[in-house]
């Protein structure tokens, strides 16, 4: 099987030398994705009735709700790539996108892990030119189906309590780093990890001393490895780099893909 598959695809994939983490909504892209498909509703917002349904930790099915709902309103496929397709990107966040492509093969092993959905995120990459650059995406599946209503579902189930019911992205990151190290048979140099939000926090704490953690500057991930670091000392490993422009994180990879 493997003279099927050229050795230096292989080598190329197995021997990158640091892995990447990125979310997307309000790390990748400056909005959240969710709050802008709301554009697309009659009068551009949703009716109170609509919104009293949303209950903690039940995000995604909210958004199941919201979904049918502008299908029904007559919102299309169309309608919904437009607006994705003009979310801005972070400050910085189309450089930092250049860095790593323009990066030999072997360096970067780039990931997205979003509670956002798969049209929403393909759409935006595709548009910016960027879905090249990730070797895998993990989100809630979003298909399409015959009568043009946009079908939302939970990625996954676990029992961590800090999350929502359809995503831990500790999970996701944990499993992943086993299985390529396994695929692998060694680790990687560091693991990075972008991110914004409280749902952020959670998978970095598992990232190691050698590891990075780049939270968006004074947003909940941020403000959440702070308190660690205050209450509970040790307890938060990794090296913590906030940013207010991804170029700030282009200036640390560049420092630590030195070393």
């Amino acid at each position: 099987i493997m003279s099927l598959f050229p050795v230096h695809l292989y080598t190329c994939i197995s021997q990158k030398r640091f892995l990447i983490f990125f979310d997307f909504d309000e790390t990748i892209v400056d909005e959240t994705s969710d709050d802008m498909v709301v554009q697309t509703a009659p009068g551009q917002h949703l009716p109170g009735w609509l919104k009293d349904t949303y209950q903690p930790g039940r995000y995604n099915e909210y958004m199941q709700r919201v979904l049918a709902y502008l299908a029904e309103q007559g919102v299309t496929e169309s309608d919904i790539r437009t607006i994705m397709e003009k979310i801005p990107a972070t400050p910085g966040m189309l450089t930092l996108f250049q860095y790593l492509r323009t990066r030999p093969p072997q360096d970067f092993e780039v990931v997205l892990v979003s509670d956002a959905n798969t049209f929403f995120i393909e759409s935006w990459l595709r548009r910016n030119g960027a879905r090249q650059l990730f070797h895998r995406i993990f989100t809630n599946p979003g298909t399409f189906n015959k009568d043009g209503r946009l079908v939302l579902r939970p990625f996954h189930s676990h029992n961590c309590q800090r999350c929502p019911e359809n995503m831990c992205k500790q999970v996701i990151v944990r499993d992943y780093v086993a299985r390529r190290t396994q695929e692998r048979g060694r680790p990687y140099q560091r693991v990075f990890y972008l991110g914004d939000g409280a749902n952020d926090f959670c998978p970095a704490l598992i990232l190691g001393p050698r590891d990075v953690a780049f939270p968006r500057r004074d947003f909940p991930m941020h403000r959440l490895i702070t308190e660690t670091h205050e209450a509970m000392p040790g307890d938060f490993k990794a090296v913590t780099v906030p940013w207010v422009s991804a170029e700030e994180v282009v200036q640390r990879l560049r420092k630590l893909v030195a070393e």
